[in-house]
This record gives C-alpha cells, sequence and structure tokens, in this order.
C-alpha cells in the first residue's frame, strides 16, 4: 500500500505589469479609447475637457492680449478685436476667460488629488487595519462628515483671507475628504476576506504592501470616480469663495473674474459676457466631469459594456 505525501510546490511569482509595447497593455488602451469613442457622453465629455485643458496649457498663445491691460475702452460690446467685449475697467475679457482657465483647473486637481488621497489613506487603512485603528478613523471622519463644509469653508478662508490660491486648496482639501472615505471604507471591507489577500499574507507581505499593491488596484474605478467628483467640487467650492470675496482678488480665474463683474455690476452696465462667460464655462467643466464619469463606469465594469453590446446587437438586427 502506498501513500501519497503532498509536497508544497513553491508559490509561483506574480505577473509583472505589461511593458507598455505589450500586445496586453496595447489591449487595454484599445480598449478605453473604443470605450471612449462609442460612447457620445463620454466622448463629448473629454472633448470639453480637452478643450479647457488647451485653454489652460496655451493661454500665453490662445489669448490675444495680456489679461490685466486696460488699454480698450470700458464696456466696448462684443467684436472681432474682442469676441466678448470689455470689462468696465477696458480689459479683454476673452483674454480673462482663457488665462483663468489655468488657476481654476489647478485648483480643481490639485485639490480633487489631496482630497482623494486623504479619503484613500483614511478609508482603506480604516477598513482594512480593523479594531481600534478602525473605530478611531471612523470617528475623525464621521466628525468631518457631521460639520457643515461650506460653513467651515467660509470661516477658514476668511481667516486666511488674500493667501491665494494654495489656501484655497488646502481649505477645500481639508473639507472635503470625508464623504469619499466613507464610500471606500465598505468596499475596502468587502475585500479583506478575499482568497487573494489571503494568499499575501501566508506569503508574509506587510500590510502597506496589501494595501498599496492588493486592494488599492480593485477600487481602482472607484477611485477615479471619487477624484472626479472631489475635482468638481473643489471647482465649485473655488468659484464660491472667490465670488464672495475670499480669495485673492489680483488672482485671475473664473472665479474672480465672477466677483468682479458682480461688484461692477455687469448686466446692469452693459458688459453681460462679463458675468455670463465664466459661469457659462464652470457649469460647461461641471458637465464634463460628469459625462466623463460615463466611460469610467463602462471600462471599470463589465456588466454595462455587456448590455451595451446586447442593445447594439438588437439596434442592428
Amino acid at each position: 500500500m502506498y501513500t501519497h505525501v503532498a509536497v508544497d510546490q513553491p508559490a509561483a511569482p506574480a505577473p509583472a505589469a505589461p511593458p507598455r509595447d505589450s500586445p496586453a497593455f496595447l489591449g487595454i488602451v484599445s480598449t478605453i479609447a473604443s470605450t471612449v469613442v462609442s460612447n457620445r457622453k463620454a466622448l463629448l465629455g473629454f472633448v470639453i475637457l480637452g478643450v479647457f485643458t488647451a485653454m489652460a496649457l496655451f493661454a500665453q498663445k490662445i489669448a490675444p492680449y495680456d489679461p490685466n491691460a486696460t488699454d480698450f475702452l470700458p464696456t466696448a460690446p462684443p467684436s472681432r478685436a474682442h469676441l466678448l467685449g470689455t470689462t468696465s475697467y477696458g480689459q479683454d475679457i476673452f483674454s480673462q476667460l482663457v488665462w483663468g482657465a489655468r488657476e481654476t483647473l489647478l485648483i480643481g486637481g490639485i485639490a480633487g488629488m489631496v482630497a482623494t488621497l486623504l479619503s484613500t489613506a483614511i478609508g482603506v487603512s480604516s477598513a482594512y487595519l480593523g479594531g481600534i485603528a478602525d473605530n478611531v478613523l471612523s470617528a475623525i471622519t464621521d466628525v468631518f462628515l457631521v460639520v457643515p463644509a461650506l460653513p467651515l469653508m467660509i470661516i477658514i478662508a476668511a481667516y486666511a483671507q488674500g493667501g491665494g490660491m494654495w489656501v484655497l486648496i488646502g481649505v477645500i482639501a481639508a473639507t472635503s475628504w470625508s464623504y469619499g472615505a466613507r464610500q471606500l471604507r465598505p468596499q475596502a471591507q468587502s475585500l479583506r476576506g478575499r482568497d487573494f489577500l489571503e494568499s499575501a499574507r501566508v506569503r508574509g507581505e506587510n500590510k502597506f504592501y496589501i494595501i498599496l499593491v492588493e486592494v488599492l488596484p480593485n477600487m481602482t474605478s472607484l477611485i477615479v470616480a471619487i477624484f472626479l467628483g472631489a475635482a468638481l467640487y473643489a471647482v465649485l467650492a473655488a468659484a464660491g469663495l472667490q465670488f464672495i470675496g475670499l480669495g485673492d482678488s489680483s488672482d485671475l480665474s473664473w472665479g474672480t473674474m465672477l466677483y468682479w463683474a458682480e461688484n461692477n455690476e455687469a448686466l446692469q452696465t452693459g458688459a453681460p459676457w462679463w458675468i455670463i462667460a465664466p459661469g457659462a464655462c464652470i457649469a460647461l467643466l461641471g458637465a464634463s466631469v460628469a459625462l466623463v464619469n460615463y466611460a469610467v463606469d463602462e471600462i471599470a465594469n463589465p456588466a454595462l459594456r455587456g448590455k451595451k453590446r446586447k442593445r447594439g446587437r438588437r439596434t442592428a438586427s
């Protein structure tokens, strides 16, 4: 009678990330590109966002004049020389709009990124570590969720009035991370008992490695969605704070354009585009971020891609 003795096999090494010129990487890029192109809402969102990004990056080449120059006729109507007219100070509104995109997008991008990093660090760590760490981090998150964000932002911004863009970024990021952390915590908790995490623990991987390499990649779609929401919130919050005079009025952004237009009664003095143009740009930027979310959801959720293919087959038949 023979007895079978199991022999432990060495663990297979984790597959390396595909290089950029590999078929796997090209397949991922192709999937993302085809999803964006086939989704009209997502394509429109990326186009609008791309236009604003180009304005911010190439403002010096796109803007016809110095945005701070007061060399023109005050409150001039739109014309070939001034596409959106001029302000009460004789500044070209279109040039201000183009240059204002730079600070507006910087505030949205940086504040959204900082808030997302805080949300991810606190929400995922709270769920994975558990115990006392979970209780402490959850309590901190609950406190920030309960405290009204807008009055808190107004108080902090008023105290640091005139601090400029970086003060706004700090204020917005510090008051907007808790909602994302509350969303990430239950998702991270659902991953704690998965086999691949147990396998990482058996291999002796430390907690930092497991969170960074094993947990976060499985939450990419939610993290991206939280970033988009945080960036949009940052743009709107910054514009609101600047509009009521709690930013640095010497900065040039869409929010400060609204501030100066309102102070000079742009609608009553014959310069409506001074207030309409930045307001419309903020609204379009918000719409583009919402539309980009459609692409993120479809890329990350195979069920949505399957439903779209089925609808396409039904339409074709």
